[in-house]
């Protein structure tokens, strides 16, 4: 069958009165879910599986990917209204969306980041349908050394997130690293860092530390500061204007595509390609200086690739049977509860089915555009409500979340102790996110050690013999060292005693 008679047939099947209402159905509870802080998408996924049981194979899968892709954007509306992240792939967007909001922009982050899904959505489905069996072998290439090196690349995009400090901002990252050690090793099994407690073996929740240090610390810092007033703003202020989407569109393009290339590695996910494509943003941009202030394409890069990053992580589901991320791993479940098995002969055997699934990822991102984009300004309108009435909401939903994360109060108070440290963090100039990095690339960043030392027998010279991973190497280096050469080089250039100190002394 030839590749255009294969992208019809799938829109025949995504475009059927039935699919396109289970379509519809999967979105909007994927929004209200991703409202809600604590669930994210894999949570969502797994507590909606059994309502589709019943249903036929390729009208579950659909309901369930609108699921997957439509808390993506309710997660955005959390993070942009009150610094909330419903998801761990809107971290990044927490950053730009909730200082847009307080400058009374609420409205147009909500929108960037409505029309950035939709056309990051359309450029990796585009890249999905057409290039799907070649990524699969690349992202064959990735084993465990490949991990590694992409991990230390992501930890030293953490210099984009340092804000007045450099040391500060890297301080915040080893923390983030500490914290991913507690729990069990996963070699030995050994507890580390446990101190006797029965509680910390799991871990330290992701969900639970972003919500104290994002949500719970603004409450608290806001309320230190006192006098706040309510968003007073006009509606015309509330939707996108010109200027926003000329600064926004080359941050799409370049978000869809490195999330979609990030979403296809296997374990790599949405949150990290968020990360990538907000530093990317970061240091590309002619407006630095207004990158952690309320910059808007630092809205549409982040979401831009969480998006394409959703797509790109059903090449290896589809291709290889591998999960792409934590979704597409329960995702993976629902195939094979179905009695599918995902691989290379899926394509072959029922495509039917797999084009079907990835038409309706295209109308699924519509159907969310439709909705959402004349929606932004009245969830803008929230930040209307006085705050002595938004923060005691603002706290409950937040503990809320924390709770239904592992439905105990250990989560509770994980997230009220992250929000007194992340209050003090607040006031004294450190930041949050490279905590997050930390945090989130930690067990991965171990994991591929692990495996990379098994492979090497011990021995991390197999780094040398591997060119993909040299090559994520030497760009991390260059991360790290490319602002500081450039700094040093300016100082060099500036000195009194060189020749060109000279020559501006002398003019």
């Amino acid at each position: 069958m030839e590749l255009l008679d294969q992208i019809l047939l799938g829109f025949q099947t995504a475009l059927s009165p039935v699919n396109l209402a289970y379509c519809f159905v999967g979105v909007v509870l994927g929004t209200i879910i991703g409202l809600l802080p604590g669930l994210g998408s894999a949570t969502g996924v797994a507590l909606l599986l059994p309502l589709t049981l019943t249903l036929e194979p390729v009208t579950a899968l659909i309901m369930l990917a609108g699921i997957y892709y439509g808390t993506q954007y309710g997660a955005t509306i959390s993070s942009v209204l009150i610094a909330t992240p419903g998801d761990s792939a809107t971290v990044v967007t927490t950053i730009e969306g909730y200082r847009l909001a307080r400058k009374g922009r609420a409205g147009p982050a909500l929108a960037i980041a409505a029309v950035a899904s939709f056309l990051a959505g359309t450029i990796s489905i585009v890249l999905l349908m057409t290039l799907a069996p070649v990524f699969a072998s690349f992202a064959l290439d990735f084993g465990p050394p490949e991990m590694a090196a992409l991990m230390v690349l992501g930890l030293a995009g953490v210099i984009g997130f340092t804000g007045s400090s450099q040391a500060k901002g890297l301080a915040m990252a080893a923390f983030g690293l500490a914290l991913a050690t507690v729990g069990i090793d996963p070699s030995t099994g050994v507890e580390r860092f446990t101190f006797g407690n029965v509680q910390l073996l799991g871990g330290i929740g992701f969900l639970e530390v972003v919500i104290g240090l994002f949500a719970v610390a603004e409450v608290l810092s806001a309320v230190r500061r006192g006098g706040s007033e309510p968003i007073r703003t006009r509606f015309r202020d509330m939707l996108l204007s010109r200027e926003d989407w000329r600064r926004s569109r080359g941050a799409i393009a370049r978000g869809g595509i490195l999330g979609f290339f990030l979403g296809v590695l296997p374990g790599a996910g949405a949150t990290l390609a968020s990360f990538f494509a907000y530093d990317v943003e970061r240091r590309l941009s002619r407006r630095r200086d207004e990158f952690g202030k309320g910059a808007i394409e630092g809205v549409a890069a982040p979401e831009a690739a969480n998006n394409a990053a959703v797509n790109g992580a059903f090449v290896p589901t589809l291709t290889l049977g591998i999960p792409g991320s934590g979704t597409t791993a329960v995702l993976l479940g629902a195939f094979l509860l179905f009695g599918i098995q995902p691989g290379p002969l899926l394509l072959e055997e029922q495509p039917q089915l797999v084009w079907g699934l990835i038409a309706s990822f295209y109308v699924g991102n519509l159907i969310l555009l439709l909705l959402n984009l004349p929606l932004a300004p009245l969830f803008a309108s929230i930040l209307r409500l006085r705050y002595g009435l938004l923060y005691p909401i603002i706290l409950l939903l937040c503990f809320v979340g924390a709770y239904a994360v592992e439905n105990r109060m250990w989560g509770v108070w994980v997230a009220f102790v992250f929000g007194v440290i992340g209050y003090f963090m607040k006031r004294y100039d450190y930041p949050a996110a490279p905590v997050i990095l930390g945090l989130i690339l930690g067990p991965m960043l171990e994991k591929a050690l692990m495996q990379t030392s098994s492979m090497g027998g011990g021995d991390f010279g197999i780094f040398l013999q591997r060119p993909i991973a040299l090559v994520l190497f030497a760009l991390a280096a260059v991360v790290i060292m490319g602002p500081l050469l450039v700094r040093g080089g300016a100082l060099l250039a500036g000195r009194p005693g060189s020749a060109h100190g000279r020559e501006q002394k002398g003019g």
